[in-house]
C-alpha cells in the first residue's frame, strides 16, 4: 500500500511516499479501514517539522476518515461499509483524562493515517457523522472534538453564554459553528478582516482584529457591557493568555488549548483569582465524547469548514500552506 513517511533527519524534506506492507485481514476485535481522508493539525505540523520528535520511518497524521472493508471476529459496533473516523487517544475510551503524552496518538508515538489502509482495534474507530465525506470526518478527530470538549464538556455551555475564539483556524472555527448551533454569542479575533468578514457570515456576533486593537480583552469586555465572556477558548499560550483572562468575566472559563506563542511565560496570577475564573489545560478528548460529539452533528447538521485540499502525496505541500497561516478554518488530505 502507499504510505507517506518521515524519513530521519525528520522535516518536511524527507518526507517521502513509500511502498509498505498491506496491513491484511483483521483479527478478533478490529476493524479493516480503506482510508480516504485526513486533515492538519499544528500537532502534527510539529511532527513532521521535527519540533515534535518521532521514530525514523513514521507514517504522520493524527486524523483518519474512511469505510470499514472487514470485521473481525466478535466486532458488531461495526460492519463492512461503515464510514468511520479515527480517535486521537486510542486508549482512552470514556472517563476523566488519564492520558498526558502522545505516546499513543496516531501519528506521533505509533504510526498515523497517511496511508491507503490500516487494521487497528475496533476502539481506535467511531462512526462518522452521517453525510460527512472522509475529508470532513477527518477534522472532528483533533480539531472538532477539542472545540466539543472546550465549550460543551468541560465548559457546560448554554444558550445565551458569550464565547470568545482567538483566530480562525481549525478549533476556533469550529468552536464558532458549536457555539452558534447552542445558542451563545461569540466574538473572534483575527489579524485578517477578510478571514473576520467570512467568521460574520458563519454567524461570529463580534469581530475584532487584534493588530489593530492591541487591548482586545477591554475591547471585549466592553462589547459583553462590561460582563465579561463565559468562555474563553485559548489557543495562542502566554502571548495571549493576559487579554484572555482581561475579557473572561467572574465565574468564567478558559480552556488552555494551544501554544502557539510559546510554550511558557507569566500568567497574570491576581487578575485570574480576583477574576475568579477557571482555566483548564486539555488536549482532545476520550472516544466517548466524540460519539457524542458525532450524536450531535448528526442532530444539528453542522458542516467543517475546509479550506482546501491536497492529494497525498503533496502532504509535504499541505503542511507549507499551513505554515503560511493563511487558511481559515481545516486543510483536508484526499486519496
Amino acid at each position: 500500500m502507499k504510505a507517506m513517511v518521515l524519513k530521519a533527519p525528520i522535516g518536511l524534506d524527507h518526507l517521502t511516499l513509500e511502498d509498505r506492507p498491506d496491513p491484511g485481514a483483521p483479527g478478533a476485535g478490529e476493524i479493516r479501514v480503506a482510508l480516504h481522508g485526513s486533515s492538519l493539525n499544528f500537532h502534527d505540523l510539529g511532527v513532521a517539522t521535527g519540533r515534535m520528535p518521532t521514530a525514523d520511518g513514521r507514517i504522520p497524521l493524527a486524523d483518519g476518515g474512511g469505510i470499514v472493508e472487514a470485521v473481525g471476529e466478535g466486532v458488531t459496533e461495526f460492519a463492512p461499509g461503515d464510514s468511520v473516523v479515527s480517535c486521537f487517544f486510542p486508549d482512552w475510551q470514556d472517563g476523566s483524562a488519564t492520558i498526558g503524552d502522545f505516546s499513543r496518538t496516531p501519528g506521533d508515538g505509533i504510526d498515523g493515517f497517511a496511508c491507503e489502509f490500516v487494521v487497528l482495534p475496533a476502539s481506535a474507530f467511531t462512526h462518522a457523522p452521517k453525510g460527512y465525506d472522509a475529508v470532513e470526518a477527518a477534522t472532528i478527530t483533533t480539531a472538532g472534538l477539542t472545540a466539543w470538549r472546550a465549550l460543551v464538556v468541560d465548559g457546560k455551555l448554554k444558550a445565551g453564554d458569550a464565547v470568545l475564539l482567538l483566530g480562525t483556524g481549525g478549533v476556533s472555527i469550529w468552536a464558532l459553528q458549536i457555539a452558534k448551533a447552542m445558542g451563545a454569542t461569540v466574538a473572534i479575533t483575527s489579524s485578517s478582516d477578510q478571514k473576520l468578514e467570512r467568521a460574520k457570515r458563519l454567524g461570529a456576533d463580534f469581530t475584532l482584529n487584534y493588530r489593530e486593537h492591541l487591548e482586545w480583552g477591554k475591547a471585549v469586555r466592553d462589547w459583553s457591557d462590561g460582563r465579561g465572556v463565559d468562555h474563553v477558548v485559548e489557543v495562542g499560550g502566554p502571548g495571549t493568555l493576559a487579554q484572555s483572562i482581561e475579557a473572561v468575566g467572574v465565574g468564567g472559563h478558559i480552556s488552555l488549548i494551544g501554544v502557539l506563542t510559546g510554550g511558557a511565560g507569566q500568567v497574570p496570577t491576581a487578575a485570574l483569582m480576583a477574576k475568579q475564573a477557571r482555566l483548564q489545560g486539555l488536549i482532545v478528548g476520550s472516544r466517548r465524547e466524540q460519539q457524542e460529539f458525532v450524536r450531535a452533528l448528526d442532530a444539528t447538521g453542522i458542516r467543517p469548514v475546509v479550506d482546501r485540499r491536497f492529494p497525498l502525496e503533496a502532504l509535504g505541500d499541505a503542511f507549507r500552506y499551513e505554515m503560511g497561516a493563511g487558511h481559515f478554518g481545516k486543510i483536508g488530505v484526499e486519496w
